[in-house]
């Protein structure tokens, strides 16, 4: 259970905190549930009641500092989330999306680049489902390391380039 006070990451709201916990009795419920207050830092005005035992949206706590720092490091050797069949890869990428797992993003990350840099040098553009879900993974991904880091957007996508780079240079 989630404390008030703490931020989390909430299906695709992204970060919120959690402002309170409470219990509410919706139309055609039986009985009360108790439910998260949440406010999402994209959008302060904002408010999103989430049952608090509820399997439906996927919410775990922020990552720290030490962890983003962790992650942004081992970039290189997480492997791309390679996919070949059209519909099985908008799977994969809607299931890591909804996975709320930054690893998981990054993998798609990796993946999509890689599709990008292929079809370009094949004289193709990037597809539009690579490039709708390339946006949804990179704005989640860099929202939680900006929001844990203190850095702004350009330094976090900065780093990644250079540990991205660097992997790029063992393919």
């Amino acid at each position: 259970m989630f404390q008030i006070g703490e931020y989390v990451v909430h299906g695709n709201d992204g970060i919120c905190e959690v402002k309170d916990i409470t219990q509410l009795e919706l139309p055609g419920g039986s009985s009360k549930r108790q439910y998260y207050l949440l406010v999402p830092q994209k959008e302060k005005n904002g408010r999103i009641y989430s049952p608090v035992e509820s399997s439906k949206v996927q919410t775990r706590k922020v990552i720290t500092k030490q962890e983003a720092d962790t992650l942004i490091r081992e970039i290189p050797a997480i492997q791309a989330a390679w996919v070949e069949n059209e519909k099985l890869r908008e799977n994969v990428y809607k299931e890591a999306i909804k996975s709320c797992d930054l690893r998981e993003l990054v993998k798609i990350i990796k993946n999509m680049y890689l599709r990008r840099q292929e079809r370009i040098s094949s004289g193709k553009k990037a597809t539009v489902l690579d490039d709708r879900y390339f946006k949804l993974a990179e704005d989640k991904l860099y929202s939680e390391l900006v929001f844990v880091t203190g850095k702004d957007r350009n330094q976090i996508e900065k780093q990644i380039e250079q540990q991205a780079a660097q992997c790029m240079e063992s393919v």
